[in-house]
């Protein structure tokens, strides 16, 4: 089996693509800069259950490290530790979070700019055919629903949106000049078991369950393609197969307002919340809905787990561990 680099594989969707690819007997070269965008512990979490397999190796780098990456991703280092070299990139290394953006966009510009550059400059320098990038809903900004792969996308709201249009078009310069594979899933508001603390779903759980407000933009009617961990990360890895230079929406197909997520929690929960009404965010959109049929077609992709298995999954989780993820900070 070829060994996988997955980048970011501390986090909440390259975690799960990283234990998907260990399950199917893929060695994992994962890394990941373990940052404070989000309390560490849940990383450290995370990468405590991957650990466990022998097929799986971590480095702590940042992508933004050029020099760094070079020396991780070595064919000798790599063939010596996992048994074989990197034959594939799957870059789930980003900065997320369309209003943190706003405040700090430098850190996204190193990241998912920057850092895109230097995996793609690896991937020539060592021969690495296969690169997946990891990009988001947030670029098809205020385009006609549903968002299709053919949609204009030179209108990014936020600096994340336009730090992830650069990687896109990057990613394209690579494959043009140099023959690259390059896979781009696009996600739709990804959640479930093991996410983010920061994530609306995760703090609308923690705020409810514990008796604290819950703050919603808007009038709560906004609409997202809510799209579950486990979906998402088998849609990643069918990018793995050679397409040439092809975009993938990895979407639910079936919006949900917001107060539906919100009522579908108190479910489950069986607590009600207490709401605290917020100006909405002009980077926010008031709507995303993905069309799969390409994904469809080409990836044989679609989502298996609808919104309210999902979130019962969601707070099964919570309520198995919630000792721990009351501790931590969003």
């Amino acid at each position: 089996m070829k060994t996988i680099l997955v980048t970011g594989c501390a986090g909440f969707i390259g975690w799960m693509v990283s234990q998907k690819l260990l399950h199917s007997g893929h060695p994992v070269l994962g890394i990941d800069n373990m940052n404070d965008y989000y309390d560490p512990r849940l990383k450290e979490w995370r990468l405590k259950g991957l650990s466990g397999d022998p097929k799986f190796r971590f480095v702590q780098i940042d992508i933004a490290d050029y020099q760094g990456l070079r020396t991780v991703v070595e064919p000798e280092k790599v063939r010596k530790n996992l048994g074989s070299p990197v034959d594939a990139i799957i870059n789930l290394a980003a900065r997320a979070g369309v209003r943190a953006s706003v405040e700090d966009p430098w850190a996204y510009l190193d990241t998912n700019t920057r850092g895109t550059l230097n995996l793609l400059e690896c991937c020539k320098e060592f021969g690495i055919r296969k690169f997946v990038l990891a990009s988001t809903s947030s670029i098809y900004g205020l385009n006609e629903m549903p968002f299709r792969e053919t949609d204009n996308t030179d209108r990014p709201l936020a600096p994340y949106s336009a730090t992830k249009k650069a990687a896109e078009a990057l990613c394209y310069t690579y494959h043009f000049l140099h023959g690259l594979d390059i896979s781009i899933p696009r996600y739709f508001t990804v959640y479930g078991p093991g996410g983010r603390p920061d994530m609306s779903i995760f703090r609308f759980i923690r705020n409810i369950d514990t008796g604290k407000p819950i703050p919603v933009f808007g009038d709560g009617k906004q609409k997202r393609d809510f799209t579950y961990i486990d979906d998402i990360a088998e849609g990643t890895l069918k990018c793995l197969q050679p397409f040439g230079y092809e975009f993938f929406n990895l979407g639910n197909d079936h919006p949900s307002e917001l107060m539906e997520v919100i009522n579908l929690i108190e479910k489950h929960l069986g607590k009600k919340a207490v709401i605290d009404w917020l100006e909405r965010h002009p980077a926010d959109v008031p709507a995303t809905r993905a069309d799969i049929d390409k994904s469809r077609r080409l990836l044989q992709w679609a989502p298996t787990v609808g919104l309210e298995e999902g979130i019962r999954n969601t707070v099964q989780w919570y309520r198995e561990h919630r000792e721990f993820l009351l501790t931590l900070r969003g």
